[in-house]
């Protein structure tokens, strides 16, 4: 199995854009997506709370599913079930649920309200899903457990250690899963079991399914697991604020990861089950977001079809740009020649602009205009007095730049609205805008 994994926890796309991305990810070799919804769930009753103003609605995810289908991708859900919890422990209502009471990050397992609210949600988003085979439960980066006083006691009472805990923890999520919905499989990110040794998994053979790498490969193969998958990333792990996707750093990544297949085979009885191209689009629920979806299309492209071909081949390269509509790419620049024609391919050019002219047009303008610095400088315009004459020799080329970038901006704004919510439009310009512009609007306005 091939998915892709669409991070829904910050720039979630609108289902209108989906139905362009969806036959586009088949095409170019998916055969799954697996879907990291947090708060764009529809969560009800008590969990209501949990809701972004912007979730999706029931409809939404009934449509996500048919346009799965219609374009044979299998929908895995993926719900966090320990750590990376950060948009339910935020809220005050479950604040007494978490390991360490400063944190929002990990659930405290100890205490029972954390199951029961894992079985409402879990109970929720699988009945919404009833025909995936596979759910997903996080179960990564569990950051500072074992250090709440809960755990400590925990500890000392039971002789036990963080692995032990950890797996007492996923035990009872998994009991719970296979008790109520009978052959449904799951998967969990596999960071926790390495530090855990063989023996404690062979006595806790958690799953039989779990995404791993090499060394510790053996060691899944003695701890008695039969089936792995592997997770390699085609954006969203190069910087928290990452804008543009480089390419040829991905490609690199499932080069390796194709390397690691061709062991497995002399691991029997272990076998590859699967693969998640992770696009992972906020660190966590308070980062900020890195690349968005339409900027990574390129990206995704030739790592998809680097796992399909063996490698990116010729034939891997020539499909590329024809599902793509380009001329050609260049890895080492993360360029495309062409004008394109995937899903979302006007935002692609216009944020490559932004991250290559806007910044710099800007300081050059500010920065390199003697005049500016010599007759505009931060005094003048506190104590708003100048030269007419020495301010004139910059004005009209100031306001010209001024103007060219905000047309380019509404524009830019016209099409991320086509694709996102009002608030990551939002979120998008503060960061990546703004912090340059604003600059150029505020010497605009003490000019004028």
């Amino acid at each position: 199995m091939r998915l892709v994994h669409l991070d829904l926890k910050g720039a979630a796309p609108r289902v209108s854009y989906l139905e362009q991305v969806f036959p586009l990810l088949s095409q170019l070799g998916a055969n799954g997506v697996l879907m990291e919804y947090e708060d764009m769930f529809p969560f009800k009753g008590e969990l209501e709370i949990l809701r972004s103003p912007y979730a999706y609605s029931e409809e939404d995810i009934e449509r996500i599913q048919q346009l799965a289908e219609q374009h044979k991708l299998e929908v895995v859900p993926l719900v966090q079930t320990f750590g990376h919890v950060e948009f339910i422990l935020k809220h005050e209502k479950y604040q007494h649920l978490r390991e360490v009471e400063r944190f929002p990050n990990s659930f405290n397992p100890h205490i029972p309200d954390t199951l029961a609210l894992l079985k409402s949600i879990l109970s929720q988003v699988i009945e919404k899903h009833r025909h995936s085979t596979w759910i997903h439960i996080g179960a990564d980066e569990v950051f500072h457990l074992g250090e709440g006083m809960d755990s400590k006691n925990w500890m000392s009472h039971n002789k036990g250690d963080v692995g032990t805990m950890y797996l007492k923890h996923i035990k009872e999520v998994l009991g719970f899963l296979t008790a109520q919905f009978w052959g449904l499989r799951v998967l969990m990110w596999d960071d926790m079991l390495r530090k855990i040794s063989v023996g404690a998994l062979r006595v806790a053979l958690v799953a039989r399914a779990c995404p791993a790498a090499v060394p510790f490969l053996t060691k899944y193969v003695e701890s008695g697991f039969e089936a792995v998958w592997f997770a390699s990333a085609f954006k969203g792990t190069t910087g928290p604020a990452q804008a543009w996707t480089p390419l040829s750093y991905h490609l690199k990544n499932h080069l390796s990861w194709l390397k690691v297949m061709q062991t497995v085979p002399r691991l029997a009885p272990l076998r590859l089950q699967g693969v998640v191209l992770t696009g992972w689009q906020r660190y966590d629920h308070y980062s900020v977001l890195c690349e968005l979806l339409p900027v990574s299309i390129p990206s995704l492209a030739i790592c998809l079809q680097t796992l399909v071909n063996g490698g990116f081949t010729e034939e891997a390269k020539r499909k590329v740009l024809d599902v793509l509509g380009l001329e050609s790419v260049q890895l080492e620049q993360s360029t495309c020649e062409g004008r394109g024609a995937f899903p979302g391919v006007e935002i692609y050019h216009m944020v490559e602009q932004v991250n290559g002219h806007l910044k710099e047009s800007i300081l050059k303008a500010l920065e390199e205009e003697s005049a500016i610095k010599g007759w505009f400088s931060p005094y003048h315009r506190k104590r708003q007095f100048g030269n007419p004459r020495n301010m004139e020799s910059f004005g009209s080329k100031v306001l010209k730049l001024h103007e060219d970038w905000e047309s380019f901006i509404r524009d830019l704004r016209a099409q991320l609205e086509r694709i996102y919510f009002p608030d990551t439009v939002e979120e998008w310009m503060e960061e990546n805008i703004n912090p340059y512009l604003d600059q150029l609007r505020d010497l605009v306005r003490d000019y004028r």
